[in-house]
């Protein structure tokens, strides 16, 4: 009784199709960003923001990057990691080369400079799909670390080849390096997370989103309807890479407040593509409940069998959490490959109907 829209009415087409068309979902999202944005860092500690809601918010968005290219367009990538470095080190480059550049226009270029790289390998999706598109990708993710590994430019000329991020503020609050707080730098990663998280919504829901969607289902079809194969699938590359370069920046200089190369390598790709298997293909929402259940499945593996009385070593941790993400890419690819964001579309319907039978 409560999700039911009875007595909703909608008298124009922009009403109709508002990203949240009812009023519960309205107000269900303003109390999620009220308590995202006022309540959490009132109440949550050090180690809850630092270690769970800011690597939380960052996958998040790398999440939506590869849900862009894979999940909205249908074209398949494992150099997830290998952009969210380019984007990671541009930004790196771009902080200490240019000190008086503000860290969000910093960040951006950094995205900027990672949707360049990703348009050029990209190229190749015009006369490859599917698997081979697939290794193309995997080789950008091996040969883009190998770059930042192996050229000493890209750390400055570095000894130890590991780079400490350079405090940067915002309106006054140190948001990166060990001035900041760990409140200042989730509400700085917030922000920038929810923003764009809005543009990519309203991006899948226009004419380049269902450009994508088409290229998705049937390329052929889509050509012969006035499509450019080629324009869309690079665009969705670059806005992909984008997202992941900005992604990569943030968790180089808010998370660990350091630029490694190997922190992006292929095992953080993978991670990413269990995020969008597991929360949804071709969902927004989907990259949020994919990363959510990433980021908290470890700590969940650690502190039940500690309250069982079965401490587990970090080993036979990392062995299960592996046995559980193969298992539900399974269950999910078979059973519901829409995954975590189909399962509550489907229990919103049902709830918008209760308590009458359907």
């Amino acid at each position: 009784m409560l999700y039911r829209e009875s007595g909703q009415f909608k008298s124009d087409y922009a009403a109709d199709q508002a990203i949240f068309p009812i009023r519960q979902d309205r107000i269900g999202m303003a109390a999620i960003l009220f308590a995202a944005f006022v309540v959490v860092p009132l109440i949550a500690d050090h180690y809850f923001l630092s270690t769970i809601l800011i690597p939380f918010l960052i996958f998040a968005l790398a999440a939506i990057g590869l849900n862009i290219l894979t999940g909205y367009c249908g074209q398949l990538s494992l150099g997830t990691g290998g952009f969210m470095a380019c984007g990671a080190f541009a930004a790196y480059k771009f902080a200490t080369a240019f000190p008086e550049l503000n860290i969000v226009l910093v960040f951006l270029l950094s995205g900027g400079v990672a949707a360049a790289v990703g348009v050029v390998f990209g190229v190749p999706s015009l006369r490859i799909k599917g698997f081979y598109l697939a290794v193309a990708t995997l080789a950008a993710q091996f040969f883009l670390i190998w770059l930042f590994t192996k050229l000493p430019w890209f750390t400055n000329y570095s000894s130890s080849g590991v780079i400490s991020a350079p405090p940067r503020s915002v309106f006054g609050f140190y948001v990166t390096g060990i001035e900041a707080t760990a409140e200042a730098k989730y509400i700085f990663c917030l922000t920038l997370v929810a923003v764009l998280a809005l543009v990519a919504k309203n991006l899948v829901r226009g004419r380049i989103g269902r450009a994508w969607m088409a290229i998705r289902d049937m390329d052929i079809a889509a050509e012969i309807i006035g499509i450019r194969p080629l324009r869309t699938k690079l665009l969705a590359f670059a806005v992909s890479s984008f997202y992941c370069g900005v992604a990569g920046a943030l968790w180089a200089f808010i998370y660990t407040s350091s630029v490694e190369a190997l922190a992006f390598d292929i095992n953080r790709s993978f991670q990413i593509l269990f995020m969008i298997i597991i929360g949804g293909l071709g969902s927004i929402l989907g990259s949020f409940l994919g990363a959510a259940f990433i980021v908290l499945l470890p700590i969940f593996l650690n502190v039940v069998p500690t309250a069982l009385g079965v401490p587990l070593s970090t080993a036979t941790i990392a062995h299960f959490e592996y046995m559980i993400f193969g298992a539900l890419i399974v269950f999910f690819l078979i059973v519901e490959p829409h995954g975590l964001a189909r399962l509550w579309q489907l229990a919103k319907e049902k709830l918008r109907l209760w308590p009458f039978p359907h």
